[in-house]
């Protein structure tokens, strides 16, 4: 989720990115498709979701666990994306004691906790390192994760030949040590719009042989996109991009809308108008701090 903090959007770019958006053909899922992962336990990227991540925004969250998943249970989430580090850290686990609270407040209260983690793809046995520890945490009273997705998005490594291949590599290892009953889920950029220049040629078809779900960062805010009707086309030319991409109009998709701090009224609306559009598997704005009340109210259909 690096993305949101890195990036700017001109205001020529952002004309760019809509007229993408509008252009891109929607493509209606159709029946049998996807029956590959039906069995597996999808339920943690389904419904309603909220990001918690390491950054200096975030810390004053991090303080008090019960408290900020008490406050997420009332706004209606059902599931917590819950950041446990990136490559630049010192550790494979930040604030595990912390991290152990989360996961243990979270179950109590009847929510699932997916644990994310970005990898540089510049140390590839340190990534594996920290997703498997991630993976593989226990909170002091036994509970673990309920699903992991890694986020793809560095560009440490500039080859992007290279950079796929580790991509690759990393996301089949993972499915290896997991087995093929784990929920695995891959946030990547927006194909429309943002991997064309970001991360050209995201091979989605590759990663579908290892990933349940894709988490795409579509933060429409970002690409300077505002209003109901042009948030709602290019949020479902995301959806419709990772199905054509992924040649499976079945795929499962959890659709990150957008930056909650800086969506207005009408573009939360074009988010649930895309939403009901689409049919994801589930759906969220990034990031937990930064979504107002009313916002809660919108993202719960009232």
């Amino acid at each position: 989720m690096k993305v949101a903090e890195g990036l700017g959007a001109g205001r020529l770019l952002g004309r760019l990115m809509l007229a993408l958006a509008l252009s891109a053909v929607l493509v209606a899922p159709t029946a049998g498709a996807g029956a590959s992962v039906s069995s597996r336990r999808l339920d943690p990227y389904a419904g309603l979701g909220t990001w918690l991540p390491i950054y200096v925004f975030a810390k004053k969250a991090w303080r008090n666990p019960e408290q900020q998943v008490a406050a997420m249970a009332r706004n209606g989430a059902r599931t917590l994306y819950l950041e446990t580090g990136n490559y630049k850290q010192r550790v494979d686990l930040v604030r595990p004691r912390a991290v152990g609270r989360f996961v243990d407040a979270a179950h109590a209260a009847g929510l699932r906790v997916v644990a994310w983690y970005l990898p540089s793809f510049g140390r590839p046995r340190q990534d594996e390192r920290r997703a498997l520890a991630a993976i593989r945490f226990r909170s002091a009273s036994g509970e673990r994760f309920d699903a992991f997705a890694l986020d793809i998005e560095a560009t440490v490594v500039r080859r992007i030949g290279l950079r796929n291949q580790r991509l690759l590599r990393l996301s089949a290892r993972l499915r290896a040590a997991v087995g093929p009953a784990y929920p695995l889920g891959a946030i990547t950029p927006s194909p429309v719009g943002m991997s064309p220049s970001y991360w050209p040629g995201i091979p989605y078809r590759a990663l579908a042989r290892s990933y349940d779900v894709f988490l795409p960062m579509a933060y429409s805010t970002l690409r300077g996109v505002r209003g109901s009707r042009a948030t709602r086309a290019y949020l479902s030319a995301t959806v419709a991009a990772i199905r054509t991409g992924t040649r499976n109009p079945n795929i499962r998709i959890h659709l990150i809308g957008g930056l909650s701090g800086k969506m207005g009224v009408a573009e939360t609306a074009g988010f649930m108008h895309a939403v009901a559009d689409c049919a994801p598997l589930g759906y969220s704005l990034y990031a937990f701090p930064g979504t107002h009340r009313a916002a809660w109210t919108a993202l719960n259909g009232r």
